[in-house]
Order: C-alpha cells, then sequence, then structure tokens
C-alpha cells in the first residue's frame, strides 16, 4: 500500500510536512493545500513558500490546482512545472460553499458537460502528468456513474476518490458502494481516501479493496500523526516523539510568524485533531483553546504531555470528534 497525505487547508503545510517527514517518515506522497488558479500564472507568497523546492527536501510533493477554467490551469501548471514538479493534481473535492458557489472544487462536478470540456483541454496539454482528487458528485451518489466515464476518457495519473458527495461535507459514512463501483469500472489507477482514522479501519478497507494499492489520509494522519507506522509495524507512536514533533513545528512557525495570536491560530487548528491521542483530555483541550499568549500555550501543552499519557485505543475520542 502507498500512502498519501492528503492536502489539508491551513494545516498541513511545508512546516507540517517537513517535521512530519523528519520524525515520521513513512508517507509517499505529500500534497499541497490547493492553489487558486487565476489569469495571470501569478502566486501568493504563501504558496510560493509552501512550494519551495527548499521547504519541501527529502519528500515527494504533489502540488493541486482549484479552478475551473481550463487556460489557467495551464498557465498555473506551467509555472509549477519550472520550479521541478511533474505531476499536478486538480481539486474536484473541495466543499466549501464559497468554492462550490463558484463551481469550482465538488461544484464543479454538477456541471458535467464543462467537466468535459475542460479535461479534454488540460490532457490535450500534456505538460506533466495529471492526477486528480475528486468526490462522487454535488448532490447525490448516483452523480458519480456518469462521472467515471467521463474520467476514464482521459489519462489520469491517478484518480483519488473521497466517496461523499459535497452537501455530506466530512458527515455520513463514505459510500462504499459507489467506491466498489470505481474499482469495477475505472480505467484508471485509483486511490482511496475518506475515514480511516484507526489500524483497525485500515484493515478491514484493505480486506474488502485488496486491489487497490493507495490510500490517502487526512485528518486520521492529523489526529495520530505516526498512524502509517503503526498500520505498517503495529508500533505506536511514543510521547517523546509525538513531543519532539510537536516543538518541531511550533519552533518553526515561531520563525516565520509574528505575533502569539497567529502563531496560536496554527497550533490550535492542529490540536483540535491531535488532542484525541490523549488520556482525560478534556481540561488541557480547553486551555490550550482559551491561550492568548505563547507562555499560557506553553505551559497547557507542557503539562498535557506530562501528565497525560498517550492512548493505545483513541478511537472513541475519535467517534465523539467527527461523529
Amino acid at each position: 500500500m502507498k500512502f498519501y497525505f492528503a492536502p489539508m487547508e491551513g494545516l498541513s503545510g511545508y512546516i507540517y510536512r517537513s517535521a512530519h517527514h523528519t520524525y515520521f517518515n513513512n508517507i509517499d506522497k505529500y500534497f499541497s493545500p490547493f492553489i487558486s488558479a487565476n489569469k495571470s500564472g501569478s502566486f501568493k507568497k504563501r504558496e510560493l513558500d509552501d512550494l519551495a523546492p527548499e521547504n519541501n527536501q527529502g519528500l515527494v510533493l504533489i502540488p493541486q490546482i482549484l479552478t475551473n477554467n481550463a487556460k489557467d490551469f495551464i498557465l498555473m501548471a506551467n509555472e509549477i512545472k519550472l520550479m521541478g514538479y511533474d505531476e499536478i493534481n486538480l481539486n474536484l473535492g473541495c466543499p466549501s460553499g464559497t468554492v462550490v458557489a463558484k463551481n469550482k472544487g465538488s461544484g464543479f462536478l454538477a456541471k458535467t458537460l464543462e467537466l468535459d470540456k475542460f479535461l479534454y483541454e488540460i490532457f490535450s496539454w500534456g505538460g506533466t502528468k495529471i492526477s486528480i482528487k475528486t468526490r462522487i458528485g454535488k448532490d447525490h451518489p448516483d452523480e458519480f456513474y456518469e462521472l467515471i466515464e467521463i474520467f476514464n476518457e482521459y489519462p489520469i495519473a491517478e484518480l483519488t476518490v473521497h466517496p461523499r458527495i459535497q452537501k455530506d461535507f466530512y458527515k455520513n459514512k463514505p459510500n462504499i458502494e459507489i467506491f466498489k463501483h470505481a474499482v469495477s469500472f475505472s480505467k484508471n489507477p485509483l486511490c482511496y481516501n475518506g475515514n480511516i482514522f484507526t489500524v483497525k479501519q485500515y484493515q478491514e478497507f484493505s480486506a474488502e479493496f485488496p486491489g487497490v494499492s493507495s490510500m490517502m489520509l487526512g485528518r486520521g494522519l492529523l489526529a495520530n500523526p505516526g498512524l502509517i507506522k503503526e498500520m505498517k509495524s503495529n508500533i505506536k507512536v511514543d510521547r517523546n516523539t509525538l513531543k519532539e514533533f510537536h516543538d518541531k513545528i511550533y519552533s518553526d512557525y515561531k520563525k516565520i510568524l509574528f505575533g502569539d495570536v497567529n502563531i496560536l491560530y496554527k497550533m490550535k487548528g492542529i490540536w483540535f485533531y491531535m488532542i484525541s491521542m490523549f488520556s482525560e483530555n478534556e481540561k488541557y483541550a480547553k486551555k490550550i483553546n482559551k491561550s492568548t499568549r505563547l507562555y499560557d500555550y506553553e505551559d497547557a501543552v507542557s503539562s498535557l504531555f506530562r501528565e497525560q499519557d498517550i492512548l493505545d485505543d483513541y478511537e472513541k475520542n475519535l467517534n465523539l470528534k467527527f461523529k
């Protein structure tokens, strides 16, 4: 099985990726948070920093583009290619209301004629390999039956399927029946994405889909950064490694961000997921969330690592968070 780290907006940027690669080093591909293509082919500074090869040393990064305009995609993809990247991922999965309202991300899935024309243009360009991350539809799972026929017309490097519709956001269970259809009918290599939080869930998926050789994880890895190692070798993450991992991220954010508020915003986003790993974590989560100064935050985190254990079975905490 190949394991990919999903693009998580605001969370899985190069600071997080670099630390994760340093302490866990078990991800085959990291995917960048999406870049919104524009008519000028220009990047925001944070996007350039995130893609800069010097900020992604030793790991495989796949840049992701969000757009419904083929010319903008090609223009941006050419610029990314000049940075040395040979694969670009198209975002057809983002469920955000502001994105969908512009018929981008998973909103583009409802415009099948326009989507087909768009794919024809970008695959005719042929500048790099193009992979796609998609949901199964915007309003109804049955939309995927037409979508897979469209996808099959193009040489997609890899099709990552998150078997939810846009309206699900991250609620409800992934639609495994639709994913089975993808397995049966896709002419392109498939990758699965959706609700893999534990070793048990991974094992159950692998038993049901032995022919699927790629898996993308997002929230599951944010909750347990050592999950892939546990899947591969049954070795659980230890508290010291998790502490060093945290400290590396925290230290690096303090180097590039100005002001306590900005640093704490990033760290609180990470703790929203990672706190589930700890025993009796409620009061520590509250202290972290209420921190307005770095010294308050540092005190709360130090107490958590000193006083609580990493749970062997944290699935109950995840179920409460992601129900």
